[in-house]
């Protein structure tokens, strides 16, 4: 393995001598100022999921369409990822977050118009696409800019407040999405909402003390962009644990069909979607602050592999459900098993790799779990319409089928990665 620091970069804050307390990353200002202005973007995001989904399914009553979204968040990143990583990786990680949280202020509005003006659909696509492109820049500059604000005992705690303070943005936004858009009735508003919220966000990463890396650029070469891929691809527990998020994420999410839940099976219109749509960051939130609260993860690869096959199972049972209630607990339990596989993976991420390649190797890891979610969303959505919409007033098997049998795919993957990775099932102490 390639060493932690090199003369060039700017290795993780020291260790500082006794136990570190939950709460002690908090007391972080700089910490502090991009959790928050992370909670607030990712609040509007999550806003603007509901208001996306619903409008497209109303104006075109296709299950398709919903499925297109996510293969149009996918495209910037398969087309993007690699220079992403590499501009993380030699320029200044802050400034790329402002930039690209300013981009995706730009698309909230451009959605925003386009509603307001009822222009074709097409258009909402193209603000998708500005967005993903914003999100394929911000997220590998993010991600390794996180080492550099707290001290490296603590970097699992923040990771795990980090992802639950997503979680949080998660369970509020969408709920919140929901009502304003029951209340308006203008997917527009919610969308300003969501513009509003990024802007915030780029006022409080501005007044976060600037970490200059003391690095010299790398040339842009075919060699430098692929070399996140090449560490990965030699590192066999990221490779491992990559690969299973991966494919849990393509597979096992029902979320892209369930405005089609909410309205033809359950029948609890867009407040009830709005419910649904925040039951697994709830489950991730209520997981998040219980691994905050104990000692770091001794077994993390077998917590892994259990967590996702649960993740398998509550899928497929919640493709089966009849019942808002029990559809809601199923999708808690989901959200709090893939807490877990996060926390896992984004700690180890971040700590098995070095300074000068943790944008690239962060890039990786978004194109893998980022496109897998996209493209995951455009399975979903294209299974259910192969498999034929509802005929009359019959309900839609072919949402269904498209749900239970991600949940037997998500199964089948964790028995292939812990026969193939070993190591993944053997990683002990998260911290270690």
């Amino acid at each position: 393995m390639a060493p932690l620091t090199t003369a060039e970069e700017v290795p993780l804050p020291p260790r500082r001598p006794g136990p570190a307390h939950p709460y002690d990353v908090l007391r972080n200002r700089d910490y502090l100022l991009y959790l928050v202005g992370r909670l607030i973007a990712v609040l509007g995001q999550q806003m603007a999921v509901v208001a996306v989904g619903w409008e497209l399914y109303d104006r075109t009553g296709s299950a398709l369409s919903l499925g297109l979204v996510g293969l149009t968040q996918m495209l910037p990143m398969l087309l993007f990822t690699l220079p992403a990583g590499h501009v993380a990786d030699n320029y200044d990680r802050r400034q790329i977050i402002l930039g690209t949280t300013a981009v995706m202020a730009l698309a909230g509005l451009g959605l925003a118009l386009v509603s307001a003006m009822h222009a074709p659909v097409t258009w909402i696509y193209v603000c998708l696409f500005l967005a993903g492109v914003g999100r394929t820049f911000h997220w590998p500059a993010s991600a390794s800019f996180l080492p550099h604000l707290v001290p490296r005992e603590l970097f699992s705690r923040a990771v795990t407040w980090n992802s639950s303070t997503f979680h949080l943005a998660c369970v509020v936004g969408p709920a919140a999405g929901g009502a304003l858009l029951a209340w308006a009735h203008q997917p527009a508003v919610v969308y300003a909402v969501y513009a509003a919220a990024h802007l915030l966000c780029f006022a409080l990463v501005a007044a976060i003390a600037p970490r200059p890396s003391g690095r010299r650029p790398e040339p842009f070469t075919l060699r430098s962009l692929v070399a996140g891929f090449q560490f990965v691809f030699h590192q066999r527990v990221l490779l491992g644990v990559i690969t299973l998020d991966l494919f849990a994420v393509l597979l096992g999410g029902a979320t892209a069909l369930l405005p089609i839940f909410a309205r033809d099976i359950l029948r609890v219109g867009p407040s009830g979607l709005g419910l649904l749509q925040t039951a697994m960051p709830l489950g991730a939130v209520a997981c998040a602050l219980v691994l905050a609260h104990r000692p770091p993860l001794q077994r993390a690869g077998r917590a892994m592999l259990t967590a996702v096959a649960v993740f398998g199972l509550a899928t497929l049972m919640f493709g089966f459900s009849p019942w808002f209630w029990l559809s809601f607990l199923l999708l808690v339990t989901c959200g709090a098993a893939d807490n877990i596989s996060v926390v896992v993976r984004h700690t180890l991420v971040q700590l098995l790799t070095p300074d000068e390649k943790r944008g690239r190797v962060s890039a990786v890891n978004s194109l893998f779990i980022g496109t897998s979610n996209e493209l995951g969303g455009f399975r979903a959505g294209t299974v259910a319409h192969w498999l034929g919409p509802a005929l009359g007033n019959s309900i839609p098997t072919g949402a269904i089928l498209s749900v239970v049998t991600g949940g037997l795919g998500t199964l089948l993957a964790v028995l292939v990665v812990a026969c193939v990775w070993p190591e993944v099932r053997r990683y002990g102490r998260l911290d270690a």
